[in-house]
């Protein structure tokens, strides 16, 4: 067994050349340690005697010592490091290689495939030996383990640095094509006003729609999520932590019949309304609608279940998180909420990166807002975290101007959406009139 694992262990992936020639290019281009230095940490060279190596480099360059290859024998020498990598003949290897400045990223990128293999590897090894242990609860294991996972991944997907020169021939095709076929950059809400305003929902955007309790908030966003499905096509996966699924559908089938919700949960139909359901539900099962009432719910968890859907849907049109505040992570309990939810939406801006999509997430507001005269909400009201604010793309605010009642069947009020946070693009107000006997939002005007 034991000779097993060792040849397990000597054959890891590795590139022996790519690493000489890469510490050939810092050691000749000594300007360079830095920008490595901040893409390849020193454990991601394979052999020990390279990892003193670019170890020396980086503190030579960071005390701005100078650094040829006279330079570097002689810190080594005088640390007593050179007899440890080798001796002088392993230098004189590093130095003979032919290295050009041009491919330095390719350099890293040979460099960092090879580590990033091996910590899949040691991943799984440490994932075997969790297994068997039992004096820490499962929950907490598969926690850490999802958050190694999670850094992992995010180490594979990270992207090179970019040239002016490729970024501008992308934006040009991009602005060809734009212009070509003309259409909404993002996703579109359904709602036209506020689609002119937004642009629709960008791809990594991470959008919040704030707003008192019980004003509609879960509406709206049930609103937006239909309008996005049924015009695109596209999947939405909804996490609810507050209503159950049953909840959400009840809502869902009274917004698409225009059934009276309280008639609907009561089973007061009439011969009509059984045509209307069995019709909406026919249409409603085709739909590619992701409905999660996880109650407990951890950025880990949303991760894997947006993994598990894109890994049969290939696309997400967007994810909803109903609500903020009600999200938790294992590694704050009991600390504090501020700093915990800084986390949370500092993860969820970063989940909408990796994934290329829009979430949007509910938030309440601060019951300050109640206490002043003006009751309509700014930025500061978003409740527990300056970061939601600092975090979000765009801040949708919530506001009931007044209610109307027009008949006994319709129960109406006029709301305020406050576009409050547009990072790329103009605030505004629109007007929406929500019938809440049916949860369904129109349009008004927009200011």
């Amino acid at each position: 067994m034991k000779k097993e694992q060792l040849l397990i262990k000597k054959n890891l992936p590795h590139n022996f050349l790519a690493e000489q020639i890469l510490l050939n290019c810092l050691i000749t281009n000594s300007e360079t340690i830095k920008l490595t230095f901040k893409l390849l940490p020193i454990k991601a060279f394979y052999f020990k005697n390279h990892q003193e190596i670019y170890r020396a480099l980086i503190f030579m360059s960071k005390n701005q010592l100078p650094i040829d290859i006279l330079s570097l024998t002689t810190f080594l020498q005088d640390n007593g490091l050179l007899k440890k990598i080798g001796g002088i003949k392993v230098l004189l290897e590093v130095i003979n290689q032919v290295s050009n400045l041009i491919y330095l990223h390719d350099y890293i990128r040979l460099v960092k495939e090879k580590f990033l293999r091996r910590s899949i590897i040691q991943l799984g090894y440490k994932m075997v030996n969790t297994g068997y242990v039992t004096n820490i609860s499962l929950e907490k294991l598969l926690n850490k383990l999802e958050i190694e996972m999670f850094n992992l991944t995010n180490e594979v997907k990270s992207q090179p640095t970019a040239t002016s020169a490729q970024l501008l021939n992308n934006m040009f095709s991009e602005l060809k094509e734009k212009f070509l076929n003309p259409k909404l950059p993002g996703v579109s809400s359904g709602f036209t006003d506020l689609d002119d305003l937004t642009q629709g929902f960008q791809k990594s955007d991470f959008i919040i729609l704030a707003g008192r309790p019980s004003i509609g908030k879960t509406a709206l966003s049930l609103n937006i999520a239909l309008n996005i499905i049924k015009s695109s096509r596209l999947p939405i996966l909804l996490f609810s932590l507050e209503m159950s699924k049953e909840q959400i559908m009840y809502r869902i089938l009274s917004l698409e019949t225009n059934i009276n919700s309280t008639r609907l949960k009561n089973g007061k139909l009439y011969q009509n309304d059984w045509i209307k359901l069995t019709k909406i539900i026919k249409i409603l099962s085709k739909l590619p609608f992701f409905i999660d009432d996880t109650a407990e719910l951890s950025i880990q968890d949303i991760r894997l279940k947006i993994k598990t859907i894109l890994l049969k849907q290939t696309k997400i049109g967007v994810v909803i998180i109903d609500y903020l505040q009600l999200m938790q992570s294992s590694e704050f309990k009991n600390k504090n909420r501020v700093q915990e939810l800084s986390y949370i939406t500092r993860s969820l801006k970063n989940l909408a990166r990796e994934f290329n999509i829009p979430i949007i997430a509910l938030s309440q507001l601060s019951r300050n807002v109640d206490n002043r005269i003006d009751q309509k909400p700014i930025l500061s009201d978003l409740r527990e975290s300056g970061s939601i604010e600092q975090d979000a793309d765009l801040v949708l605010l919530l506001y009931r101007m007044k209610n109307t009642k027009v008949n006994q069947n319709e129960k109406s009020s006029i709301l305020e959406l406050i576009i409050a946070k547009h990072r790329n693009g103009p605030v505004g107000t629109i007007k929406l009139k929500f019938n809440e006997n049916q949860t369904k939002f129109t349009t008004l005007d927009y200011e």
